[in-house]
């Protein structure tokens, strides 16, 4: 699907138009909003022609409680893979560099925060880690450690996001220790050597600080991608009791030594096994040093976050991942990626919410041997032959994350909202602007007509939202309404 930047710009309404137009209600204030159906017939549509009505005392209303406050958000956004690096910078400089404008820039579609691997992923060409040796050697001092991977492709680019976007937040996950610290010696499976806790621990330290040294900030770390499924390349079995027994001897401490504020998450994988992080959080000299747990969704429910957060409500939520396979559907994802992450996992108190990959080519690689050979990124990337620039395919999780990211930039405060309407799903920011935001799926197969109502004042006009749609909206003023 070609990407018409007209899309993404913001509407005015009460400006002068068309006569096609000229029956949209005037508002006191400036009503922002952006629109996608499932079918692809709208994509981040800004005409207000396609949502907005005259006030229709029927219809239902959405209540939104600006008083009833839960969790800020930190931001939304993708995991900056290193092959998502090679692809972006293959680029030729000027199509780069509209690129990330259009991610996060100012009038793009607010990606706010990146995870990045510590070390490599299965979305890189090769396995590797920051300390890779012969096999039968060691380095527990960590003498031989580098960030020259990093510094060839992701770290260059990170600076040229930053430049952009120096408030981007940004997430690191290891996907596996160096293999010599490992009980398989392997980059698949196997288990973090005990033996090897101290050095793992100044391995974090070493990554952290090699990054600053580069005026790249890490605000947080999970201590292992999906530890309880060790048969990616690379990957780490790590049990629960492990993992508290890692923070809690060895990286938190080492943190503290070291000065680094950075954030530590736990877990990093499926709701399924929510004893886990309940495990890892029961373990009292581990907790001092967790600032929350994250998430993926492949099995296990939603809901089950709220039952951590019950449980352990000084600590943070945070979704990490989800991937979109290359052969889904672009309206069942769009619909089930805003039902279960922009609104599932944010009501279940989640405080980020990252897609899987940024970018991949058309073949979906790279990936190691062994790694991921379905993952569709949100951007195809593929260069064209005999041409300037390269061919840029959006895709569905670029959508997903605009609907987000464009209303609710970091800073936001999930605040109530409730409808009567069981095929209408809704969530409501304050951003820090003042100003509320609202996100609307409609997943009835018709049109339904609904009404906004803030804090018990009724704004004067309705909203019509197309079937099997999502609508992201920014509210004019209060005073608007009545």
């Amino acid at each position: 699907m070609k990407f018409s930047r007209l899309a993404v710009l913001t509407a005015t309404l009460g400006l002068a138009a068309p006569a096609a137009v000229a029956q949209t209600p005037q508002l006191s204030g400036q009503l922002h909003g952006w629109l996608s159906r499932a079918d692809q017939q709208l994509l981040l549509a800004t005409d207000p022609q396609q949502f907005l009505r005259p006030a229709a005392p029927a219809a239902a209303v959405v209540s939104i409680n600006s008083h009833e406050r839960f969790q800020t958000m930190q931001g939304f956004g993708y995991t900056l893979t290193g092959g998502s690096a090679m692809h972006l910078m293959a680029l030729p400089a000027a199509q780069r560099a509209a690129l990330l404008q259009e991610l996060f820039g100012p009038q793009g579609i607010g990606v706010s925060y990146l995870r990045l691997s510590l070390g490599a992923s299965d979305l890189d060409p090769l396995p590797f880690s920051y300390n890779d040796l012969a096999p039968g050697e060691t380095d527990p001092t960590l003498k031989k450690f580098s960030l020259a991977p990093d510094e060839q492709l992701l770290i260059p680019l990170l600076k040229q996001i930053l430049a952009i976007r120096p408030d981007l937040q940004l997430l690191a996950s290891p996907w596996s220790p160096p293999a010599w610290m490992k009980s398989n010696q392997n980059t698949v499976g196997g288990e973090l050597l005990e033996q090897y806790y101290p050095a793992y621990a100044q391995y974090f330290v070493r990554y952290l600080q090699g990054m600053a040294a580069h005026g790249i900030r890490i605000g947080a770390v999970t201590v292992q991608n999906e530890p309880l499924h060790p048969g990616n390349n690379p990957s780490l079995l790590m049990h629960a009791w492990d993992q508290a027994t890692f923070v809690g001897k060895h990286l938190g401490p080492a943190f503290a030594k070291a000065g680094l504020a950075t954030d530590i998450l736990i877990y990093d994988h499926n709701p399924d096994h929510v004893e886990y992080p309940l495990a890892v959080l029961s373990d009292p000299v581990a907790r001092r040093y967790i600032k929350g747990s994250a998430f993926h969704l492949y099995n296990g429910s939603i809901t089950e976050l709220s039952r951590l957060k019950a449980a352990y409500p000084d600590k943070d939520i945070y979704f990490t991942e989800q991937w979109v396979g290359a052969n889904s559907d672009f309206g069942g994802t769009l619909m089930w990626h805003t039902e279960h992450l922009l609104i599932g996992a944010v009501e279940q108190h989640a405080r980020t919410v990252l897609e899987w990959n940024l970018a991949a080519d058309a073949d979906y690689k790279p990936y190691t041997p062994g790694g991921c050979t379905e993952c569709l990124g949100a951007l195809t990337i593929t260069a064209a032959k005999n041409a300037a620039e390269a061919n840029i395919q959006r895709n569905v999780a670029y959508y997903v994350i605009a609907h987000a990211g464009k209303i609710a930039p970091p800073g936001s405060v999930r605040i109530g909202s409730k409808d009567p309407l069981p095929q209408l799903l809704q969530l409501a920011y304050q951003r820090p602007d003042g100003r509320v935001a609202v996100l609307l799926q409609n997943q009835a197969d018709s049109a339904q007509t609904v009404r906004l109502a803030l804090d018990q004042r009724a704004y004067d006009w309705s909203l019509q939202l197309p079937p099997h749609s999502v609508l992201s909206l920014i509210l004019p003023a209060a005073a608007g309404a009545k």
